[in-house]
């Protein structure tokens, strides 16, 4: 994508061959503005999941209060008030990650012109990858930590970890980070790559009508 933008940028006449260099001021700046990027989206993912498991939570809470009978099995759990609360959340709270993607490339495209997502692009796609590995390795490292112990595997010293002790609970809160990572932040950064550079790609002929700085 990135190396189709370059070529369209060079066909349609808004770039010279060669005039794409790092030491240019824009483009250096934009490539770490490009970095940035992904920072704040994986923040902003990870800031929704935990909003959506409060609501979640609170949910949960209100029913076992209101119905005690769920705890001994007497009275069945609403479980579609969880379900809305999940499916409502994951719309809402992707609105902000989502402006993000789109409004940057845009701006930056129509403000200082092609020449500037030269250098976010690539800022953001070699940030983004790292990101998306370090997310999916760790996340899953946390979650078969938990699976470790909770199968009986891990041992202190000559005891055996089990549920409850204050090892297991460590990795349950690790296992709580872990799992938005490798499930929201991790996967959804392959999304800001793909969906910033086609955006960029697509809407290279208007870029090209603004002013390179």
């Amino acid at each position: 994508m990135y190396g189709a933008f370059m070529h369209t940028c060079y066909v349609i006449g808004s770039l010279k061959q060669g005039e794409m260099s790092f030491d240019d001021p824009m483009i250096f700046t934009s490539l770490l503005f490009g970095a940035m990027i992904p920072y704040a989206f994986s923040a902003l993912t990870m800031k929704s999941v935990g909003l959506a498991a409060l609501g979640m939570v609170a949910e949960v809470r209100r029913q076992i209060k209101e119905r005690p009978g769920i705890l001994d099995g007497t009275e069945r759990p609403d479980y579609k008030s969880c379900i809305k609360i999940s499916t409502e959340s994951s719309l809402k709270e992707m609105i902000m990650p989502g402006l993000l993607v789109t409004i940057t490339p845009f701006a930056l495209g129509f403000i200082f012109g092609p020449k500037a997502l030269l250098g976010f692009l690539p800022g953001a796609i070699v940030s983004g990858v790292q990101m998306a590995i370090s997310a999916s390795n760790t996340g899953g490292a946390w979650d078969n930590a938990k699976k470790y112990i909770e199968a009986g595997l891990m041992k202190d010293g000559e005891v055996v970890v089990k549920k409850g002790t204050e090892i297991h609970k460590a990795a349950v809160i690790g296992d709580t980070v872990g799992d938005p990572l490798k499930d929201t932040s991790g996967p959804s950064l392959n999304i800001l790559i793909k969906l910033m550079a086609i955006l960029s790609l697509v809407f290279c002929k208007y870029f090209s009508k603004q002013p390179t700085m």
